[in-house]
């Protein structure tokens, strides 16, 4: 046996190891929460044993939550080498449970997004049937999803869930279509959305900070406008949505508080870079570095608000079957109590912890490369895209919005390359015939030229080479030359179609499942 062979056994043997404490560490967490319910709860009876079992799915999922979504918020900061995987972990974590237990509220929609009418399906019994079944098929998919490397949206694999069992229970009749349609419209919405605006922002610090001559004056004058936007976004998301199951506010007010938060952020930025530029180079990476801290912070606080406003998908189900044991009836909401939600804020901490990285990987790094300005704009996205399109009335996931903020900033940076290597391209045909060092001196005054300098040059050739004009297809010929793909097409086709499938795959595992409880409770 050669050397490399052994090297690669000790690898697959390491890598067995850990996955086999992962999972230990997982199991233990679901046993711990069996204990608990069965010792503290009335579990009396066949009802009670569901109560056991539903908690134990509760926390499952809560698990999968945090394996899979929560990559959303810090993927962005990891993969711009802003803050270390292990920091991210730990501080997604830390801030996770938080938005749970402090901001979750202590009353939840037992039918995610009203998707389907409860009356319809009448029976107690049967209601916690479908529940559980749901419950169980969203944990399922979002495993699936998670272990195939794909981020996708748990609040779509709960409501397709619900929906497959619901209709399973109750008919046709049971499931609310129209609201399926505006979600089936939200595959398009968020993703565009979000990467139209993250694009834009990366466009607008290209074109007023890294193309100008002098970057860090350019940096002194727009970075504490950018860094202030910031503050009034997050402060505004933060208080219709991180806030807003324990403090409702109109959007007025939350504007208003957004707009003091910002205005007091710029002051204190102003008379922090007065004294950060002296220490700067005039280099991108210098620059990247005035967006370490707020994408930082940036990374807390979605991870705030997504715990404050996901963990329902956890525990909204869990306690639907609750309530529905303790009262004997099927309501649209339900009260949360203490024990529930700290199965979902604690399962959703623990995923992450476990399963977490890989994900953050996929969305930090293996969709297109990113830097400390490309994750700012992605962050700036996640919320501006949440607050404009919640009060135009647009269905939107969180996550394809922050997964659709990647491939913006990557099909814009495709773009923006493509251009300037058509420019290039282009002075090297307008300067045909003539001395090399004449070219070369050219494209060394053009690359180091600013972008209203740039244009003046492009201006000035063409106007004295006119009879080099290129054609047509000329033009079409050199942007397949130099096309730039910074986007891994691999991964956005594994990503759009595990977003296509996910509502009609939990569908029909959320009916699969119905149709086995059904059927062993009525052995």
């Amino acid at each position: 046996m050669q050397l490399t062979d052994i090297d690669d056994i000790e690898k697959a043997t390491k890598r067995g190891r850990r996955e086999t404490l992962r999972l230990g560490i997982g199991l233990l967490f679901v046993v711990a929460i069996m204990l608990y319910t069965g010792l503290t709860q009335n579990v009396s009876g066949e009802h009670g044993v569901m109560i056991v079992v539903a908690a134990m799915i509760g926390g499952y999922m809560a698990m999968n939550i945090g394996a899979n979504d929560v990559a959303n918020n810090v993927g962005p900061a990891v993969g711009s080498r802003a803050i270390s995987m292990a920091g991210a972990v730990v501080l997604a974590a830390v801030f996770e449970m938080a938005g749970a237990l402090i901001a979750g509220g202590d009353v939840v929609n037992t039918i995610q997004k009203g998707i389907i009418n409860p009356a319809i399906v009448g029976d107690t019994e049967r209601f916690i049937w479908l529940m559980t079944a749901a419950l169980l098929a969203g944990a399922l998919w979002l495993n699936v999803a998670t272990a195939f490397g794909a981020p996708v949206s748990t609040t779509h694999s709960i409501i397709g869930a619900v929906l497959g069992a619901g209709i399973t229970a109750g008919g046709m009749q049971a499931a609310n279509w129209a609201t399926l349609s505006g979600i089936a419209a939200s595959w398009v919405i968020s993703p565009v959305l979000g990467g139209v605006i993250a694009a834009g922002f990366l466009y607008w610090i290209k074109r007023s900070i890294t193309y100008q001559d002098d970057m860090v004056d350019a940096a002194r004058r727009v970075v504490p406008l950018l860094i202030s936007l910031m503050a009034f976004a997050f402060s505004t998301y933060l208080v219709l949505k991180g806030l807003g199951k324990i403090w409702k506010v109109s959007l007025v007010t939350a504007v208003v508080i957004g707009i003091v938060a910002g205005s007091a952020v710029h002051l204190l930025m102003r008379k922090r870079m007065a004294l950060r530029v002296t220490s700067l180079e005039n280099t991108k990476d210098s620059i990247n570095t005035l967006f370490t801290i707020p994408l930082i912070c940036s990374a807390a606080l979605l991870s705030f608000a997504h715990g404050a406003n996901d963990v329902a998908n956890a525990v909204g189900p869990l306690a639907a079957i609750s309530a529905a044991v303790n009262t004997g009836a099927v309501s649209a909401k339900a009260s949360i109590p203490l024990w529930v939600m700290l199965v979902g804020a604690s399962g959703i901490a623990i995923g992450l912890l476990l399963y977490g990285p890989k994900l953050i990987r996929t969305v930090g790094s293996e969709i297109t490369e990113l830097d400390q300005m490309r994750a700012f704009c992605i962050a700036m996205s996640a919320a501006v895209t949440v607050i404009v399109a919640s009060q135009l009335g647009l269905p939107v996931s969180s996550t394809h919005i922050a997964v659709g903020g990647v491939f913006g900033v990557g099909f814009l940076r495709e773009f923006l390359k493509s251009s300037y290597s058509q420019m290039i391209e282009e002075i090297k045909l307008h300067h045909a015939g003539e001395d090399k060092a004449v070219v070369e001196d050219f494209l060394d005054r053009f690359e180091a030229a600013g972008i209203a300098e740039k244009n003046a040059m492009l201006v000035r050739l063409k106007a004295h080479t006119e009879n080099a004009q290129l054609s047509k297809a000329e033009r079409k010929q050199i942007r397949k030359v130099y096309r730039h793909e910074l986007v891994k097409r691999s991964t956005l086709l594994r990503i759009a179609a595990a977003w296509l499938v996910t509502v009609p795959v939990s569908a029909a595992i959320g009916a699969a499942l119905y149709y086995l409880i059904f059927g062993i409770a009525h052995a």
